[in-house]
């Protein structure tokens, strides 16, 4: 099965957390490939996302859409005078999906970051109709943007498998003790992972139940 990687903001680990799943993927044998739809400000995670999973695959392929300038997709298209046209988005999905076994998209910034005039991240995610898995970072304020993106996932009309709380970094105080707990209770859905500071592996098949 394939899934859309979703965050609760940005820079809060989806590449990471991606990049884990598609490594164990692979030394298990199974054909996956990542994809970064869109990508501002650099390509970084992209590359990050083409080695961990087919360096055969081309850039553009992982990641059909770089616009340079570090801002909301939209904005960042206009100031470039690009256009974001969602089904080429989900035709390059279709590509990877027919050629391996298991495809991970990684979505950009958060869930309802605007891509293009009323279109969010989570139009594309509903255009492509997979189940979506929520990367938290696990700090302060972690409970109230899960259970807001969980809702927001749910009025899309799509499955939200579960949760993985990264965090990002060694100190752990009150909040990220308890947010597991609070996060599980509240939302009633699991957290599939609790990723600490520098973890380099993780159980692909425990998360994604393939």
């Amino acid at each position: 099965m394939n899934f859309f990687i979703t965050g609760t903001d940005t820079e809060i680990g989806k590449t990471y957390v991606t990049e884990l799943l598609l490594r164990d993927l692979r030394k298990r044998g199974i054909a996956a490939a990542g994809y970064k739809p869109i990508a501002c400000g650099d390509r970084q995670d992209a590359r990050r996302l083409r080695a961990a999973c087919a360096p055969s695959l081309s850039l553009d392929e992982i990641n059909p859409l770089y616009l340079r300038t570090p801002t909301a997709p939209c904005v960042a298209a206009a100031i470039e005078r690009q256009s974001i046209d969602l089904s080429m988005l989900a035709a390059g999905y279709e590509y990877l999906a027919a050629r391996h076994e298991q495809v991970l998209v990684e979505g950009v910034g958060g869930w309802e970051v605007p891509l293009c005039p009323g279109k969010t991240v989570a139009d594309l995610a509903r255009m492509l109709d997979l189940p979506v898995l929520l990367v938290v970072g696990n700090r302060l304020g972690a409970v109230n943007h899960a259970l807001l993106t969980v809702k927001s996932i749910a009025s899309s009309g799509l499955a939200c498998r579960g949760i993985i709380l990264n965090h990002s970094g060694d100190e752990w105080d009150t909040a990220a003790l308890t947010n597991k707990g609070l996060i599980e209770e509240f939302s009633k859905l699991p957290v599939l992972a609790e990723l600490i500071h520098g973890q380099d592996e993780i159980d692909s098949q425990a998360i994604l139940g393939a």
